[in-house]
């Protein structure tokens, strides 16, 4: 297999460089654009996001990101979510009240997490299923880096008959468990942040390369 190319998608939002060169530490060809044509036919498309959801998506609409989305995963090519980069692909954020559309890859609702101090910051474990192929090498005390406010607290997807279900990991803030990851097909999603993550997101990231093609 040849050096794998990756786009991540600028679209106003996210720590571009750091996810960049976090990428490019693994081995990845890296491209940071808005670029559509680039953005779709690359090996591998990482969609960052730090922030409000609400200011996430009108960013990603503005450079058709949803429209970039759905066209690679219609074609079974990968795509990779961070942070608020994975909040928008459920089908709604709810922030202050305001509810905000996102691009709907997955049933379910980010809201407020309920523990009582919020923000989430900082180091964290997190419980990954057996097979999971994000988390392959990687020992269970494995810690991970977060910062939000908002998450997945209820997963709501029902299984299908005949196809296979996604993977998902949890995570426990104060009590409170949210979704950390989820590997469904070519979309893969993470709320903390592998670029930020030392050693430990370096792997993940690596992993995630391995299924490029």
């Amino acid at each position: 297999m040849g050096v794998a190319r990756v786009v991540v998608l600028d679209y106003g939002s996210g720590n571009l460089r750091s996810a960049e060169r976090a990428l490019q530490r693994v081995g990845a060809d890296v491209e940071v654009t808005s670029d559509h044509r680039a953005a779709r036919e690359a090996d591998g498309l990482v969609v960052p996001g730090v922030g409000a959801y609400a200011a996430c998506m009108e960013g990603l609409n503005s450079v058709r990101g949803a429209r970039i989305i759905g066209e690679r995963l219609a074609g079974g090519r990968p795509v990779l979510g961070i942070c608020v980069g994975m909040q928008i692909l459920f089908e709604r954020g709810i922030e202050h009240g305001v509810l905000t559309e996102g691009c709907g890859e997955w049933p379910g609702t980010v809201e407020r997490l309920e523990a009582p101090i919020v923000p989430h910051m900082g180091w964290n474990t997190v419980r990954a299923p057996e097979d999971s192929k994000l988390f392959a090498g990687l020992d269970k005390d494995t810690r991970f880096y977060f910062v939000h406010s908002y998450g997945v607290r209820r997963w709501e997807l029902e299984p299908a008959e005949h196809l296979r279900p996604p993977l998902v990991t949890w995570a426990d803030h104060a009590g409170d468990e949210f979704v950390a990851a989820v590997e469904n097909g070519p979309l893969w999603a993470t709320q903390f942040h592998p670029e930020k993550s030392g050693d430990a997101g370096a792997h993940l990231l690596r992993n995630w390369l391995t299924t490029l093609s």
